[in-house]
């Protein structure tokens, strides 16, 4: 496997050994794999890294790129589905992502939000267990379909009860997030909390809409049965609908977890004939099901494995509209190409057809969440046992209330001695540049020198250019800023080439940085201004990883002054109307300055917008 010089001269330290899972998966691969291409065929990620064995063979728990690779893989099973050995990698991997969280390398930064959207799911706000007496059967719609789908959850629930009364109901997560990152301990403490809670409480079966909810309580939630909402409703009948006029022709996505399951899959479809659509079959569906971009949260980390999975879904569907049964999927390829969720479909047939189905998007999806809630403390009935969620295998989070209080009691005494002692002058921009200039040279140097060291010391900038802005107004305050901002760079540009190698690399933990190398290799110096132009990577550490590439100095220093010079250009003029402004002043330069931050803003945005429709032609 090729090492990046992103990676390379990495100090083997005396670490513990693997994990004896992770050993023998290794093992396992490296002598069964014949390396045949079937697997590399189908996956961008093992055509790019190469075979399983190769992987297995060259694995290294010493290197960043070796620990982290396996989060550019989706874990979605196809490779195990097409091998003629029945070797199955995606196992492999799945101990790689362990291994790397108990070498503390996972989570990486590309996964806090997945794990925030987690953590939010198991907390007492958003989770709620309505079990009512003589309950022996849960609907456990998980966190997506009721956030998406509010309307449509109770729907089901409703209909689901007329059959079983004592149906209950469980809002939480199943932490298949966590399982999937390799937080093994986590998930299993938080599994064995909510399976010890519900089977204390006379809990025997789950329903469950989610794929990745069914296949976390099949594998992990003995005793308990678990079956899908999509089963139950072939069994108990179809809620009243109206079946669509014609023939609509679709074709079904299955979610890459549940390829092995053929009852769920052919329920799914039953239902889709039922409500008076035509199937059209696809190359990869049931067990060759591809992913939908979204597995293993390689979106967020290597999006471009992500495009893959989505471009060949929208491909093989044609146009046609695509049904699933996975409220993730739906909302992810819906992006690319026409999908609805498979209840959407049996609910309002012609809605799901003409694609004015009601499908919420965050932020809304939460408040959604507590909807559900709150209707279903309302149908609370005698003697239901109800609980929020309140256990947590995280330690607690220590929120720094009383450290933002100091603070703005500080900056409120600061401001009213200022105010006593006659410092409300300094608002003066007549005044305050007058003072500066009373400095001399020292003034300009000094701001220079500090501009220089921010990014060294990995110093916010943006107070520093409003204070330049403030100080030296919409003229010098640019040129003095881009000089800053660029000797900073080359600065932290330097160190991390020839002064801190080694501890710069251990961490650019994320394979994002290793895609930034490789861009470098190809592009050049033109990578340095797509980064400078679109922050996609934080400023102060972008400086040292440019560092580690082989991109020449001269290069880097010209890109980054060009292309940092507009965004300076746009907060030094906006930030030198700041003290009129307080004043009660709107100036000229306040006007300016806005607009042209908004142009600045509007970069990354419209970069998006053209990116997502090339995609999509």
């Amino acid at each position: 496997m090729k090492t990046n010089n992103l990676h390379q001269a990495e100090k083997k330290e005396t670490v513990a050994p693997l994990r004896q899972s992770l050993q023998e998966s290794l093992a396992h691969m490296q002598k069964h794999c014949n390396d045949c291409p079937k697997c590399r065929t189908e996956c961008a990620f093992l055509r790019k890294y190469g075979t399983p064995r190769e992987i297995a063979s060259n694995y290294d728990s010493f290197q960043n790129q070796h620990l982290t690779l396996a989060c550019e893989c989706n874990l979605c099973g196809l490779c195990g589905a097409v091998c003629p050995k029945a070797l199955h990698p995606e196992e492999m991997f799945l101990e790689m992502r362990r291994e790397a969280v108990d070498r503390k390398m996972v989570p990486l930064p590309e996964h806090h939000a997945l794990l925030a959207y987690e953590r939010r799911g198991v907390s007492g706000r958003f989770s709620y267990y309505m079990l009512p007496k003589n309950c022996h059967t849960v609907f456990f719609p998980g966190c997506a379909f009721p956030g998406t789908r509010p309307e449509q959850t109770l729907r089901i629930f409703d209909h689901l009860q007329k059959v079983d009364p004592s149906l209950g109901m469980v809002l939480d997560c199943c932490c298949k997030p966590s399982h999937d990152l390799g937080r093994s301990d986590y998930f299993q403490a938080m599994m064995d909390e909510m399976k010890s809670f519900l089977v204390e409480h006379g809990i025997r079966k789950i329903i469950t809409a989610c794929p990745n909810c069914h296949q976390i309580f099949k594998t992990y939630g003995t005793p308990l049965e678990v079956t899908t909402v999509y089963e139950l409703l072939l069994q108990c009948g179809l809620p009243d609908s109206v079946s669509v006029e014609g023939v609509s022709a679709v074709s079904v996505h299955d979610p890459c977890v549940a390829r092995f399951e053929s009852a769920i899959q052919d329920a799914v479809r039953k239902l889709a004939v039922l409500s008076g659509f035509a199937l059209v079959s696809m190359p990869h569906e049931r067990c060759k099901a591809i992913c939908c971009g979204e597995g293993g949260n390689v979106g967020a980390v290597a999006p471009e494995f992500s495009e893959v999975w989505t471009t060949r879904r929208r491909e093989e569907a044609g146009g046609r509209l695509l049904l699933t049964y996975c409220a993730g999927c739906a909302g992810n390829l819906s992006r690319h190409t026409p999908t609805a969720h498979i209840l959407d479909a049996v609910l309002d047939p012609e809605s799901a057809v003409s694609g004015k189905i009601r499908v919420s998007k965050s932020p809304w999806t939460y408040l959604n969440r507590l909807k559900v809630k709150q209707i279903l403390k309302k149908k609370n009935s005698a003697g239901a046992v109800t609980r929020e969620r309140l256990f947590s295998a995280d330690p607690p989070i220590e929120k720094k209330v009383w450290g933002r209080i100091i603070m703005l009691v500080f900056f409120a005494a600061v401001i009213g001695a200022l105010h006593g002692a006659g410092g409300m002058r300094f608002l003066d921009p007549g005044f305050l540049r007058q003072w500066v200039a009373s400095w001399g040279v020292f003034a300009p140097v000094l701001y220079i020198v500090v501009y220089t060291l921010a990014p060294v010391f990995f110093m916010p900038g943006l107070p520093i250019t409003i204070a330049g802005g403030i100080l030296f107004g919409p003229v010098w305050g640019v040129v003095y800023t881009i000089i800053g901002a660029t000797s900073g760079a080359c600065a932290a540009f330097l160190v991390a080439r020839y002064a801190a190698r080694d501890w710069i690399q251990a961490r650019l933990r994320s394979p994002r940085w290793k895609r930034l190398d490789e861009g470098v290799s190809r592009h050049g110096w033109k990578i340095v201004a797509f980064t400078r132009l679109i922050p996609v990577f934080p400023f102060n550490l972008l400086n040292y990883a440019f560092g580690l590439t082989s991109i020449p100095l001269g290069h880097y220093a010209l890109a980054s002054f060009v292309c940092m010079l507009p965004a300076c250009i746009a907060f030094i003029v906006f930030s030198s109307s700041l003290p009129d402004m307080v004043r009660g002043r709107i100036s000229p330069e306040f006007i300016i300055g806005l607009a042209l931050i908004g142009i600045v803003m509007s970069v990354p945005v419209l970069h998006r917008i053209f990116k997502h429709k090339f995609k999509n032609k």
